[in-house]
C-alpha cells in the first residue's frame, strides 16, 4: 500500500492563461494591477475599520475578516501566475501543488462561511433590531469566526491528505493557472472514488449549508422589509444589505457556473474565466463594493487616506 501511494510525478505543469508571448505580457500586467488593487483595497478596509471606533460593530468585524481572507486568497494564486509569466516556467512541485490546494480550499470555505455569518448579522439587525446588541455580542462574533476557521481547515486537510494518497504516474499538465482538485483527480492513475465521494458529501455540504443560510436569512429579511409601511423606509432598510447581496451574487454566481453546470457545457476557456472571477476578480471588487455604497466606510477611508497624506507633509 505504501509503495502504490508514492507518486512518480514530482511536479505538475500549470497551463496558465495563454502561451502567446504578447498575450502573456498583457496578462502579467493585468494580474499585477488586479493583485495590487486587491491587496491595497482590502488592507485599507482593515485599517479603516481598526482605526475608526464607529466601525467597531459586528458587521464591520466580519467585513475586516473577509478582507483579510481575500488578501490571503489572492496571494495563494496570483504570485505563482506572475512567476510563471516572468520566469517562463510553468512547473510547480508536487508538495507545492498540494500546499496551494490546501490554502485555496481553506479560503474558499472561509469566504463561504463569512458571507453566511454576515447574512445572519443583517437578519438580526433588520428582523430583531431591539435585541441586536444582546444577540450579536463580541464573544459570539469571535466564536463564529473561529468555528469557521476550524471547519475550513479540517475540511481542507481532509481533501489534501486524500489527494496526497493518490498516485500520479502519467500526464502532469493541469489545464488551469492554479492547482485545483478536479483537474488533479483527472490526472491520477489511482482509484479516486473516495475523493469524489468526500467532495460530493463533505465539501458539498460545507458549500450548500451556508448558501441555504443566506437564502433563508434574505427571505426573512424580505418579509420584514415588506411589512414596512413607507416605500422610503423599505428602501432604506433593504439598502443596508445591498453591498452584501452584490458580493454574494458575484461569489456564488462564479462558483455555480464553474462547478454546477453540465460537463458538456464546459470548455477550458470558460472554466479558466470562471476560476479567474472567484480567485482574482471577486477579492479585488469586494472593497469597492463595500466602500462605494457605505457612507461610514467612505468616511473612515477618507480619514485614513488624509492621515497618510498629512504624515508625508
Amino acid at each position: 500500500m505504501g509503495s502504490t501511494n508514492q507518486s512518480s510525478v514530482s511536479e505538475f505543469l500549470l497551463l496558465g492563461l495563454s502561451r502567446q508571448p504578447q498575450q502573456q505580457q498583457l496578462l502579467f500586467l493585468l494580474f499585477l494591477i488586479m493583485y495590487l488593487a486587491t491587496v491595497l483595497g482590502n488592507l485599507l478596509i482593515i485599517l479603516a475599520i481598526s482605526t475608526d471606533s464607529r466601525l467597531h460593530t459586528p458587521m464591520y468585524f466580519f467585513l475586516s475578516n473577509l478582507s483579510f481572507v481575500d488578501v490571503c486568497f489572492s496571494s495563494t494564486t496570483v504570485p505563482k501566475v506572475l512567476a510563471i509569466h516572468i520566469l517562463r516556467n510553468q512547473a510547480i512541485s508536487f508538495s507545492g501543488c498540494l500546499t496551494q490546494l490546501y490554502f485555496i480550499i481553506v479560503f474558499v470555505d472561509m469566504d463561504n462561511f463569512l458571507l453566511a455569518v454576515m447574512a445572519y448579522d443583517r437578519f438580526v439587525a433588520i428582523c430583531h433590531p431591539l435585541h441586536y446588541t444582546t444577540n450579536m455580542t463580541y464573544k459570539l462574533c469571535v466564536l463564529m469566526v473561529a468555528a469557521s476557521w476550524i471547519t475550513a481547515s479540517l475540511n481542507s486537510l481532509l481533501h489534501t491528505l486524500l489527494m496526497a494518497g493518490l498516485s500520479f504516474c502519467g500526464d502532469n499538465v493541469i489545464p488551469q493557472f492554479f492547482c485545483e482538485a478536479t483537474p488533479l483527480l483527472k490526472l491520477s492513475c489511482s482509484d479516486t472514488h473516495l475523493n469524489d465521494l468526500m467532495i460530493l458529501t463533505v465539501a458539498g455540504l460545507i458549500m450548500l449549508a451556508p448558501f441555504v443560510c443566506i437564502l433563508v436569512s434574505y427571505i426573512l429579511i424580505a418579509c420584514a422589509v415588506l411589512r414596512v409601511s413607507s416605500t422610503g423606509g423599505r428602501w432604506k432598510t433593504f439598502s443596508t444589505c445591498g453591498s452584501h447581496l452584490a458580493v454574494v451574487c458575484l461569489f456564488y454566481g462564479t462558483i455555480i457556473s464553474l462547478y454546477f453546470n453540465p460537463s458538456s457545457s464546459h470548455s477550458a476557456g470558460s472554466d479558466m474565466a470562471a476560476a479567474m472571477m472567484y480567485t482574482v476578480v471577486t477579492p479585488m471588487l469586494n472593497p469597492f463594493i463595500y466602500s462605494l455604497r457605505n457612507r461610514d466606510m467612505k468616511g473612515a477611508l477618507r480619514k485614513v487616506l488624509t492621515m497618510k497624506f498629512l504624515s508625508k507633509q
